[in-house]
């Protein structure tokens, strides 16, 4: 097991003022101001001088204003994962924690992430692309089989998914994701457990195993079921999840991705993973499973929390 590295600084005054910005306008606002207020309370313990603004434009203001040294996202989904946010603070010279412009952008995009891993020889279930003006997706079955999934191609939380067991469910799915993007994934059901490896700087926290009653890991079952049961240890030989924590990381590296997130796998009845996808901005709620791993590892709510908030001095 690869130690936690040294702590970059110990004083609050080293951040400067810090904008906490959450909530925006996506489909996962609540989940972003869940989050917000436990983060929030924790930099106020950690005695950080910070403000919080609900959304980009109330925190571009207050930029152009001064006095905001470096900002804290917790905006998920459009606006604040997929580099626009990250792009505009760029041009401002204003730090930011978590990814860049570039893989924010790439991350937020399941279609082109599956493309890259693809390239790259990391294994992510089979699918097919609809864009907007394109109706044929009841050949999707053909190719894929059944069950499938149906997802938008840029949103997180499960929001918009759907799962299909049977062809003449696949038209309200489709039509479900469309409300979040014009295209939409059909991706092939892998059989296994899903895991979850969290990232904070260069090193992957101890994976969790989640099972669920449900069709499969929803919003539901995210952050409102309290059926959903959680496995950290998540019951792996030790060799077996720490090559599984590497293949994790290798799958972060190859987005481009840095400072944290979280990397989702599902591990198939041989031990062969399955990626799915990364998130650059991962939930921060009392369900939430980045969190839940780092406390696991010995890492504190609060001491995450500064660790991420260090990420944005890689940039300042």
């Amino acid at each position: 097991m690869i130690n936690v590295p040294p702590l970059k600084t110990f004083d609050p005054e080293t951040f400067g003022r810090v904008a906490l910005v959450i909530g925006g306008e996506s489909a996962e606002r609540e989940v972003s101001l869940n989050g917000g207020r436990a983060v929030g309370a924790a930099l106020k313990r950690k005695g950080v001088d910070f403000e919080v603004f609900d959304g980009a434009a109330e925190l571009f203001q207050a930029i152009s204003q001064g006095g905001i040294d470096r900002v804290f996202n917790l905006i998920h989904g459009p606006d604040g994962e997929d580099g626009s946010l990250q792009g505009a603070l760029q041009l401002m010279k204003v730090p930011v924690t978590g990814a860049d412009l570039a893989s924010s952008a790439l991350t937020m995009d399941k279609v082109r992430s599956k493309w890259v891993w693809e390239r790259n020889g990391i294994l992510t279930p089979p699918f097919e692309v609809f864009g907007p003006n394109e109706h044929d997706y009841e050949r999707a079955p053909d190719k894929l089989g059944l069950p499938l999934f149906v997802k938008p191609t840029g949103l997180g939380s499960s929001i918009g998914i759907s799962k299909v067991n049977k062809t003449g469910e696949l038209q309200a799915a489709v039509e479900l994701a469309r409300r979040y993007g014009d295209t939409v994934i059909i991706e092939q059901e892998i059989r296994g457990d899903e895991y979850f490896a969290g990232v904070i700087g260069r090193i992957a926290l101890p994976l969790i195993r989640i099972q669920t009653p449900r069709e499969f890991y929803d919003y539901e079952a995210k952050y409102e079921s309290d059926d959903t049961q959680y496995f950290c240890p998540c019951g792996l030989p030790p060799e077996q999840e720490e090559a599984l924590k590497a293949a994790s990381l290798k799958a972060f590296d190859i987005l481009g991705t840095s400072g944290w997130g979280r990397v989702d796998f599902l591990l198939d009845e041989n031990g062969q993973p399955w990626f799915l996808e990364v998130n650059t901005t991962p939930g921060m709620t009392d369900h939430s499973l980045v969190p839940m791993a780092a406390r696991a590892r010995g890492m504190e709510f609060d001491d995450l929390v500064w660790r991420i908030l260090e990420t944005s001095l890689e940039q300042g």
